[in-house]
């Protein structure tokens, strides 16, 4: 019995050194980011006819 009691507790034992542990630490520096980015916009504006005309018309209209 003695035999069996002392082979139980080192396997307790062993189990319990095969825990995995994690540790979770916040880095020593900033986190930084570049960002190289480029953003180009291109704007269509389509008038009618009869708008047209009357900006030609009356160039101080605006």
């Amino acid at each position: 019995m003695n035999i069996n009691l002392l082979a139980i507790t080192v396997m307790v034992l062993g189990m319990a050194a095969c825990s995995p542990t994690v540790k979770v630490e916040a880095p020593d520096k900033p986190i930084e980011i570049n960002l190289n980015v480029k953003i180009e916009q291109h704007v269509k504006v389509e008038i009618q006819q009869d708008v047209r005309k009357a900006i030609a018309d009356n160039p101080n209209i605006f």
